[in-house]
């Protein structure tokens, strides 16, 4: 599965910058989030409670950060497992400059496996967007503080 798109921040591509890459503001605003725990440099493990359609569960994970180029672009390498299969995936983060505003470009691929992807399949897309939105929007509500 693929998923792109782009968000625009009334913020510099700095304070962007910093937002996307703290863990405390990352918790707070990954849908889902119970823990993030920084356990080597640029390096996380992860909780999270995720349902997608009526498959609901506790994922355990990791989540990477690779190839920074501050402030500029950064990719993010993710992977958990659950009760109903396992989800890995690659996104790349690209902060443009736009004035006094940042527009946050980003594409990646999730493999999804086991039952999840099977009874979730047709969903996962829709759910994926809608999660990112969410995401992002608490992020904009960050911008300010």
């Amino acid at each position: 599965m693929e998923l792109s798109g782009e968000h625009r921040f009334s913020a510099p591509r700095e304070r962007v910058w910093s937002l996307l890459l703290d863990p405390t503001i990352l918790q707070q605003c990954l849908p889902g989030a119970e823990e993030l725990v920084e356990v080597g440099p640029e390096e996380y493990e992860a909780r999270m409670k995720i349902g997608v359609a009526a498959i609901r569960g506790t994922y355990q994970g990791k989540v990477k950060i690779q190839d920074k180029d501050e402030p500029n672009s950064y990719r993010m390498a993710v992977e958990g497992k659950g009760p109903a299969g396992q989800i890995s995936g690659d996104a790349l983060m690209r902060l443009e400059a736009d004035g006094d505003s940042t527009i946050v470009h980003w594409s990646g691929k999730a493999n999804v496996r086991g039952t999840l992807a099977r009874v979730g399949g047709r969903v996962m897309q829709p759910a994926a967007k809608m999660i990112v939105g969410q995401f992002f929007n608490c992020l904009e509500g960050k911008t300010n503080g």
